[in-house]
């Protein structure tokens, strides 16, 4: 049990060095820096100091040294908790982060919540009834939500249901200036600019949910337990909940954790669509004005809360069901 424990955090550990070492290397490959870049929406060249400028900031911030050293000083940064100061909003990355960070875990969470009992449900009764008109009318919906990415689901709801029928804002997070009277009408407004980034997710994800939801389900309703459950007479709802569902569970909760990067990934690009202020919009500022530190950060966080998820889906993995090894 040690032995596994062990293997298990030294995997983990090689996998989390590789990914600190490309997202070091990999912002300083792209053309441009934080005081002379490309801008990508026009493409040409702006330069933000003189020469003298960018020298002394460049000395400042350690980027005339060779990369080696530059590559040591951030491992040992990282070790000590510091993420660093970003270059272009001179202000601590952690801060900035975490301001964003709290925007997209609350559309991540939400829609993952909503995306697995959807899913869980409407993939068990599919299966339930399978080839029925239910199951017949279900399959092909669930197919095709599954193979639309989440960010043309985005444009999709912001061209019918914001653009067009004006029934939710064009972007934002919250009402510009908006006064509130209470903290309720507040809570209001932002549900109500959350909800396409949420619903985007939502649908996105609800296709791969109920597909393993219902061949999970498919495959214990031909156990034995399962037909001397229905012989019993009991009713189809305690089948499902009681014996099916509970037996069938086990792949669906390990499919949430693992789910959380495709999801984190996904929602940094419908809060570009949506212009949403999470990690995503903060990403895309980032790498527009080249800011090393601050796009070194939000990876490695990203990184790190995926990384954590896979570690969760595995150790649950094995407590709910002794028999993998």
């Amino acid at each position: 049990m040690m032995f596994d424990c062990f293997k298990k955090f030294f995997e983990y550990s090689i996998i989390f060095f590789f990914i600190l070492t490309l997202n070091f290397f990999i912002p300083r490959l792209m053309p441009g820096d934080p005081f002379t870049f490309l801008s990508s929406d026009e493409g040409g060249v702006h330069q933000s100091y003189s020469e003298e400028q960018i020298e002394m900031y460049k000395a400042y911030y350690g980027m005339d040294k060779p990369l080696q050293v530059q590559y040591s000083d951030y491992f040992k940064n990282l070790i000590r908790g510091n993420l660093g100061y970003s270059i272009y909003y001179n202000d601590n990355v952690l801060r900035l982060i975490l301001r964003s960070a709290k925007w997209t875990l609350g559309i991540t969470l939400i829609s993952l919540l909503i995306s697995t009992i959807m899913g869980t449900i409407l993939g068990s009764l599919s299966a339930w009834y399978r080839n029925s008109i239910v199951d017949r009318g279900l399959y092909p919906v669930m197919i095709l939500l599954s193979e639309i990415p989440a960010f043309l689901m985005a444009i999709l709801l912001l061209f019918t249901l914001a653009a067009k029928s004006s029934l939710f804002p064009l972007s934002g997070g919250i009402t510009v200036f908006g006064e509130y009277e209470t903290w309720f009408d507040k809570l209001l407004d932002v549900l109500h600019h959350g909800f396409l980034p949420s619903l985007s997710l939502t649908l996105s994800q609800l296709g791969g949910f109920y597909l393993l939801a219902r061949n999970s389900m498919i495959t214990v309703i031909s156990k034995d337990y399962m037909r001397t459950a229905l012989a019993k007479g009991l009713s189809s709802k305690r089948i499902i909940l009681r014996h099916g569902l509970r037996n069938s569970i086990l792949p669906i909760i390990t499919r949430v954790f693992m789910s959380l990067g495709s999801v984190l990934g996904g929602a940094i690009l419908v809060e570009n669509v949506f212009n949403y202020p999470g990690l995503g919009r903060l990403m895309r500022e980032a790498v527009t004005v080249r800011d090393y530190v601050l796009i070194q950060g939000i990876f490695l966080v990203v990184a790190f809360l995926v990384l954590a998820m896979n570690l969760l889906a595995d150790v649950l993995y094995k407590k709910i069901d002794p028999r993998v090894g």
